[in-house]
């Protein structure tokens, strides 16, 4: 094994190699979650699933997802890190292989729900790197592989898109399978072994997630923060499509083309991680919180340059909501190191809550009110995680938060 890789906790670990390496690895896990929602309507039919019961296998995936930040990355703080995120993986591999060769509509729910629970590893992932690097770059290199984590989330959708359109739906599971296996391989080589401190049973370990989220008053501040910035994200992308092919008549492959220009975004990851180290924490959040509040506008330019205005809100929203991510990531991981795993799942609860809710009303906003109402529904949320962030008392804690 490198030596690097049996460095003493806390040494800096974390070479430009390694957070590449972290930042595909997070973004190809992710990706698990985000594959099936274009291709709803193609998977459905197929398994005898009806246009009803179809959104489930959506729904299914993040309700996996959140049940395994609750239950499963918390053991980051109790179990080995690596050992733990390759059994993960090995979960997600049998579960996007079942996905790919299932045909009974029961069954196909069911590994739905398991895939999502699977690709939680990313959430240990993260912690881990933030224990291997030193304080000084903590938000660099956490900001560098939250941007392969947002391309994963971005690039998903349309990669499955075209996929299914010439290969079937059922090619884009067993290609995350094999990239899932090809990812194993990766982490039992290269990822270096941590074991935790922590003695506590797995009840115990549970048990103080409450006490944390009562304790840390910075974590309950940035879950708001985020859970607020990514419920307008999941209505922006789950409605812009329906908005692009109703009234603007863009194909399923141009929309998947207008989804990769969201992909810009992710450069903001690593700009956020650099104005935290640089200690412009609580400036960086309040432009973040406000540019997201105003990037709805172009909705409001001339009609002919109407799908211009909603590429510009995508990559401006993108760039808001992952520079507010990294920012939140950073402050949270500096309140205490032994309870990183913890902390770590539960902002990223928030965030899933935040973004569940925004796409599960995104489809009836649109109906109601069309594109108008999602343009207000969209630019309430940040406004409002703006509010709470202006209305913080200053605290010691806080400059960081």
């Amino acid at each position: 094994m490198n030596p690097a890789t049996q460095a003493p906790h806390g040494a800096a670990t974390m070479t430009r190699g390694m957070v590449l390496l972290f930042a595909f690895c997070c973004g190809a896990i992710v990706a698990n979650i985000y594959y099936a929602q274009p291709i709803i309507g193609l998977i459905a039919p197929d398994i005898g699933l009806t246009d009803t019961m179809a959104s489930l296998i959506v729904s299914l995936t993040q309700i996996g997802y959140a049940l395994g930040l609750f239950f499963l990355v918390p053991l980051g703080d109790l179990l080995e890190n690596r050992r733990l995120m390759i059994i993960t993986t090995v979960v997600a591999i049998a579960s996007l292989l079942g996905a790919a060769f299932t045909d009974q509509p029961n069954v196909f729910l069911l590994i739905s729900l398991l895939v999502g629970f699977s690709s939680v590893s990313v959430q240990i992932l993260i912690p881990l790197a933030a224990h291997l690097t030193p304080e000084a770059s903590r938000g660099r290199v956490v900001g560098g592989i939250m941007g392969g984590l947002l391309l994963g989330i971005l690039l998903a959708r349309p990669v499955s898109s075209v996929v299914a359109d010439h290969f079937g739906w059922r090619a884009m599971f067993v290609i995350a399978a094999v990239l899932m296996a090809a990812i194993s391989i990766v982490l039992a080589l290269t990822v270096p072994k941590r074991q935790p401190d922590h003695s506590a049973s797995y009840g115990q370990l549970l048990g103080s997630l409450w006490t944390l989220l009562r304790q840390q008053p910075v974590l309950r501040q940035r879950a708001f923060y985020q859970g607020c910035m990514f419920a307008t994200f999941s209505l922006f992308w789950t409605a812009v499509p329906l908005e692009l092919a109703r009234n603007h008549g863009l194909s399923q492959t141009q929309i998947a083309i207008f989804a990769l220009v969201g992909a810009i975004g992710a450069i903001a990851a690593p700009i956020a991680g650099r104005l935290a180290d640089a200690g412009h924490t609580r400036l960086a959040s309040l432009l973040a919180m406000l540019f997201a509040s105003l990037s709805f506008l172009p909705a409001f330019i001339h009609p002919a340059y109407s799908v211009i205005g909603l590429a510009v809100t995508g990559v401006v929203l993108d760039f808001c909501v992952q520079m507010n991510m990294v920012l939140g990531q950073r402050a949270v991981y500096t309140l205490d190191a032994k309870s990183r795993g913890r902390l770590n799942a539960l902002y990223m609860t928030s965030i899933f809550i935040g973004g569940a809710f925004g796409s599960s009303v995104a489809s009836a906003v649109y109906e109601h009110g069309g594109w108008l109402w999602i343009v207000i529904v969209g630019s309430v949320f940040p406004l409002l995680a703006l509010l709470r962030f202006l209305s913080a008392s200053e605290k010691p804690a806080l400059a960081t938060a």
